[in-house]
């Protein structure tokens, strides 16, 4: 994995859906963006039952080497699911490697590229995320299936009834 710059330009949130109705290809690539807030994990924490001390208790995560409590590794990672949910991506393997704490307040840019698509759009992509610092805080490698002729098609019909299973409906973008 690298931090290279993509070889093919990256869609915006709204376009992501709008390329996978299309259909995808390897070297397509997507991005999210988000400023992890306290709240998001104690949200994240009431949701996964996930009370480690290092999300919380300042002297505990002194111990442990970090500047102050830490966001869940898997909060951080769930921008992959923004990603996944717009192109209709169905995983069935995801491996990550958390590289650098990240923190309440910091923004991770996740950027998604597909790696290959087989004739039964099975797929391997690998995702980079990097922090407001640019310093990849985590990798992930990942294979799933990606939308066949027949998803892309209804993916297009559903866009042009104002695609009202999408978040993104209301027209709001948040990059």
């Amino acid at each position: 994995m690298t931090n290279d710059p993509p070889t093919t330009p990256c869609p915006s949130r709204a376009a992501i859906r709008a390329k996978a109705s299309r259909g995808l290809q390897p070297g397509d690539c997507f991005i999210a963006r988000r400023t992890f807030t306290e709240a998001e994990v104690r949200h994240f924490a009431a949701m996964s039952r996930d009370y480690n001390p290092v999300h919380f208790e300042p002297r505990w995560t002194t111990l442990k080497g970090f500047q102050r409590p830490v966001c869940h590794g898997l909060l951080v990672g769930s921008l992959l699911t923004e990603i996944g949910g717009q192109i209709g991506w169905l995983a069935s393997s995801m491996a990550f490697r958390f590289r650098r704490p990240v923190y309440p307040g910091d923004t991770v840019t996740c950027r998604m590229t597909l790696l290959a698509v087989d004739e039964r759009w099975r797929a391997r992509a690998e995702a980079v995320f990097l922090n407001q610092r640019q310093e990849t805080v985590i990798e992930a490698n990942l294979e799933g299936i990606v939308p066949g002729p027949g998803e892309q098609a209804l993916l297009q019909e559903m866009m042009a009834a104002g695609d009202p299973t999408n978040g993104l409906a209301g027209g709001k973008d948040d990059r």
